[in-house]
């Protein structure tokens, strides 16, 4: 009993995210496909992710639907990106964080970006 319930369950979880893939519209799915190749080779914040699709022609409901379905570390982003600054322009730390926060990462984002890549 305990074994044919536990297969039942396992079956319906199954059904339950086939049937959230097969709900995406193609605008929904061409959208986390961007999102992940621009991910690929930039650095982005949620918001900052959302813009760049929107500036893409992606409706604003696709461009959240993305950022919202796709496996992303922002505070690894925010280190990214803090990264690139630092590459090619000098900051001080306070400046460095409200850069990152004008990009749209939050305070805690930008703090602990600026914290790993600043030396």
């Amino acid at each position: 009993m305990k074994k044919t319930l536990a297969a039942l369950v396992v079956a319906v979880a199954m059904l339950s995210l086939t049937g959230s893939a097969l709900a995406a519209t193609a605008g929904q799915r061409n959208a986390v496909s961007s999102a992940q190749d621009y991910l690929d080779y930039q650095a982005f914040s949620k918001s900052g992710l959302i813009k760049q699709l929107k500036f893409e022609h992606f409706s604003g409901s696709d461009a959240r639907y993305a950022v919202n379905h796709i496996h992303v570390n922002w505070n690894a982003q925010a280190v990214k990106s803090a990264k690139d600054y630092l590459d090619y322009q000098s900051f001080s730390r306070s400046g460095l964080i409200g850069q990152l926060e004008f990009e749209g990462f939050t305070h805690s984002q930008a703090a602990y970006g600026v914290s790993k890549a600043y030396h």
